[in-house]
C-alpha cells in the first residue's frame, strides 16, 4: 500500500511538474514574441482599467468632435490602445485618439466631407483610406528609424503647437457649448440654396467629363440631368452646406454672434455643470476621474430632470465590423489631394506618441524603444481605420493614470482598450443617451488642460526670438493649418539656430597680428611667439564648425586681412565642416595664395581632414608638409620660414 501510495504521489507530482513547466514555457514563449511580463499582472489589471475608465469620455468627446461620430472615437480607443501595446516599445503608454490627433482629422474628415456634398457617408472610403495611409507611413517611418531625430524638435514649437491645439478645441467647442447647430438653423440652411444649386450642377458636369460626355453637343442631355434634381436633394445639400459653415475657427468665430442670439440654455447650463464637476471634484479625490463622474452623473441627471435634451449620434451596438467599403468604393482621385495630409498625419502622431513615451521613461525611469513604438502606432491606427475608427496617438494623462494605478507592462494598455470593448458591447445603446453637452464640456476642460501655460508663463522672460516662432506657431496652428505651423516653426528655429552658432562661432574667431597679443586673448601655446616673430604672420583661430552660417563670414573676414607673408589657420577646435564652410575654406586659401601668401593649416583632424582630403583641397591647395599636427611644429616653422624670407 505504501509502495501504491508512493508511486501515486510521484505520478501526480510528475503530472504537475508537466503542467507547470508548460505554463513557464508558454509564458516564455509570450514573452520573448510580444514582450509580456506576467510578473506584475495585478498592478497592469488596476493600470489598464483606470487608464480605460479615464480614456472612456474622451474618445466619445474626440469621436464627436471629429465629425464621425462617437463611435469612430471608441473604435479608435479600443483598436489603437491594444495593437499599439501589443507591438510598441513602450511599455507602459496607453494609446487612442488625443486633441492633436482628433484636430488634424476633423480637418480632413471636413474636406472630404466637403468634396462630397456634405454627405459623410459617402466620404467614409476615403476618409479612412487616409487614415490607413497615415497608420502604414508611420510604420514606414518606424522601420527607417526617424523615431531617434524627433528630440530635436525645439521647445517653442511644440508649445506653440500645443497652445494652439487648446485654442482650437476651445473655439470650436462654444458652438456646441450654446447649444447652436447650423444645420438646424432654418435661416442659416436657407441661405445656402443658391449655392447648393450650383454644387449639384457641378457634380453632373464633372460626372459627364468622367464620362466623355461634357460637349456642347449634348447640353440637352444636360439639362435634362439637372430637371431631375428634386427639392430634397437641394435641401439635402443646404443642410450639409450649412454643417460645413460652421466647422473650424475662423467659422466658428464668424457663426458665434448668431450662436448668442440662439442659446439654448438647456445645453448651456448641462456644459457648465459638466465643466463645474470636472474641476471641482479634483478637489475632493483624483481616485476616480472626474471626467468620468461627470459624464455619468450629468447624463443621468438630464435623463430624469431634462427632458428632450439633445443627445449624441446614436452608439451602434456590437464587434465592431470590417469597413468594406475602404476598398469596394475607392476612389483614388478622392485622396491624391490627401497623401501629403497622411504623411503629416503620420508626422503627428510620431511627435504626440514620442513625447508621451519620454514622460513614461522619465516616470518608469525606463527606457523606450522609439523606432519600435511607431511601427506599434501604425499598426494600431491602420486597424482602427479599417474598422471606421479615428487616429490616435500615446496619450500622456492616460499613460501617466495608468503608471501611477501600477501598470508595468505593455499588458495594461492591451487591457485598456479590452475594458473599452466590453463597455462597447455591454453598454453601446445605453451611451447614446448621454447629452452631447457634456461631451462639449469634457472637451473645453481638455482643450483649456492640453495648452501649454509654462511656456506662456514665461513669454516675457524667455528672449524675443523664441517667443515669436512660439507665437508664430500658435496663430498658424489655430487659424490656418496644423502641419504647416510645425514646418513653418521648425524652419524658423533652424534659421535661428543657425544664427547663434555663427554668432557663438564669430565671437569666438579672432583674427590679430602676434605683437597684438598682449590685448587680444591668445591660445595658451602660442604667447612665446610674441616677441621673436613681427607683424608678417597672422593666425586665424576658428573655434566651433565652419558650416553654411558662418561661410561667408569667415570669407569677410579673410579678405579684410591686411599685407602679411603668412596666415596660419588653426582648426584645433573646428568639429566638422560641410560643403558651405569647405568651398568658402577653398575660396579663401585661393585668393590668399594669388596675393602671395603663403596659407598653413595647424591640427586639422577628423571629417574636416577627411572632407579636405576628399576634394583634394589637402593637397591639392595645401601640401601635407604645411598641415602642422600642433602648434610647437607650426612655431618651428614659422621661424624658419621668416628667417629665410629675410
Amino acid at each position: 500500500m505504501l509502495n501504491l501510495y508512493s508511486c501515486n504521489q510521484e505520478d501526480y507530482s510528475l503530472k504537475t511538474n508537466k503542467k507547470e513547466s508548460f505554463y513557464f514555457q508558454y509564458l516564455t514563449i509570450m514573452k520573448k514574441l510580444f514582450g509580456f511580463d506576467f510578473s506584475h499582472f495585478k498592478g497592469d489589471l488596476f493600470g489598464g482599467i483606470t487608464a480605460g475608465i479615464v480614456a472612456l469620455p474622451l474618445a466619445l468627446a474626440f469621436g464627436l468632435q471629429s465629425g464621425m461620430g462617437p463611435e469612430a472615437g471608441l473604435y479608435g480607443a479600443i483598436f489603437i490602445s491594444f495593437f499599439a501595446a501589443l507591438f510598441g516599445g513602450t511599455n507602459t503608454q496607453i494609446s487612442g485618439p488625443t486633441a492633436p490627433m482628433t484636430a488634424t482629422s476633423m480637418v480632413i474628415i471636413g474636406g472630404i466631407v466637403a468634396l462630397n456634398g456634405g454627405d459623410l457617408s459617402k466620404a467614409i472610403p476615403a476618409i479612412l483610406m487616409v487614415f490607413i495611409l497615415a497608420g502604414v507611413f508611420q510604420i514606414i517611418l518606424g522601420l527607417l528609424k526617424v523615431g531617434q531625430y524627433i528630440r530635436y524638435i525645439p521647445y517653442p514649437v511644440v508649445s506653440g503647437f500645443m497652445t494652439g491645439i487648446g485654442v482650437i478645441i476651445i473655439i470650436t467647442q462654444l458652438l456646441p457649448m450654446l447649444g447652436y447647430y447650423p444645420g438646424e438653423d432654418p435661416d442659416m440652411i436657407a441661405k445656402f440654396k443658391p449655392h447648393a444649386e450650383e454644387v449639384l450642377l457641378e457634380k453632373i458636369l464633372k460626372e459627364e467629363e468622367r464620362e466623355g460626355i461634357l460637349v456642347l453637343e449634348n447640353f440637352p442631355a444636360t439639362m435634362e440631368r439637372a430637371a431631375e434634381i428634386t427639392p430634397a436633394d437641394i435641401e439635402k445639400e443646404q443642410i450639409g452646406l450649412a454643417k460645413s459653415s460652421g466647422s473650424g475657427v475662423v467659422n466658428s468665430l464668424k457663426l458665434l454672434p448668431r450662436a448668442f442670439r440662439n442659446i439654448n440654455f438647456t445645453d448651456l447650463f448641462l456644459c457648465l455643470i459638466t465643466i463645474g464637476i470636472i474641476y471641482g471634484f479634483k478637489r475632493i479625490t483624483k481616485v476616480v476621474p472626474s471626467t468620468l463622474v461627470a459624464l455619468l452623473a450629468v447624463s443621468i441627471g438630464a435623463f430624469f430632470f431634462a427632458p428632450g435634451y439633445r443627445t449624441i449620434p446614436t452608439i451602434p451596438s456590437g464587434f465592431p465590423t470590417l469597413n468594406l467599403q475602404i476598398f469596394s468604393d475607392f476612389n483614388f482621385w478622392q485622396i491624391t489631394p490627401y497623401v501629403f495630409t497622411a504623411i503629416s498625419l503620420a508626422l503627428l502622431g510620431t511627435i504626440d506618441s514620442l513625447l508621451t513615451s519620454v514622460v513614461a521613461d522619465n516616470m518608469t525611469k525606463t527606457k523606450h524603444n522609439p523606432d519600435r513604438e511607431l511601427i506599434g502606432q501604425g499598426i494600431g491606427n491602420t486597424i482602427a481605420a479599417l474598422f471606421g475608427g479615428i487616429p490616435g496617438a500615446g496619450a500622456t494623462i492616460r499613460t501617466v493614470v495608468n503608471i501611477e494605478s501600477g501598470g508595468k507592462t505593455k499588458l495594461s494598455g492591451m487591457i485598456a482598450g479590452l475594458l473599452l470593448l466590453s463597455i462597447l458591447l455591454a453598454l453601446g445603446p445605453v451611451a447614446s443617451n448621454i447629452p452631447a453637452a457634456v461631451l462639449a464640456g469634457i472637451l473645453l476642460t481638455v482643450g483649456i488642460g492640453v495648452m501649454d501655460y509654462k511656456g506662456l508663463k514665461h513669454i516675457f522672460k524667455l528672449p524675443k526670438s523664441e517667443v515669436i516662432i512660439m507665437l508664430i506657431v500658435l496663430a498658424i496652428t489655430a487659424f490656418y493649418d496644423l502641419i504647416a505651423a510645425v514646418a513653418v516653426g521648425m524652419i524658423l528655429a533652424a534659421i535661428l539656430f543657425m544664427k547663434k552658432i555663427s554668432d557663438v562661432v564669430e565671437d569666438r574667431t579672432q583674427t590679430a597680428p602676434l605683437k597684438d597679443f598682449s590685448r587680444e586673448m591668445p591660445w595658451i601655446d602660442e604667447g612665446n611667439l610674441i616677441d621673436r616673430i613681427g607683424d608678417m604672420v597672422y593666425i586665424k583661430h576658428l573655434d566651433g564648425p565652419l558650416f553654411f552660417g558662418f561661410a561667408s563670414r569667415f570669407q569677410e573676414m579673410i579678405k579684410a586681412l591686411p599685407d602679411l607673408k603668412v596666415v596660419v589657420i588653426r582648426m584645433d577646435k573646428v568639429p566638422y565642416v560641410d560643403q558651405s564652410g569647405l568651398y568658402a575654406m577653398e575660396d579663401a586659401v585661393m585668393d590668399l595664395q594669388e596675393a602671395g601668401i603663403k596659407v598653413v593649416f595647424n591640427d586639422v583632424h577628423g571629417q574636416p581632414l577627411a572632407m579636405f582630403e576628399t576634394f583634394n583641397l589637402i593637397p591639392g591647395l595645401i601640401e601635407k608638409e604645411f598641415c602642422f599636427a600642433d602648434f610647437k611644429e607650426t612655431s618651428e616653422w614659422l621661424e624658419g620660414y621668416l628667417k629665410e624670407a629675410k
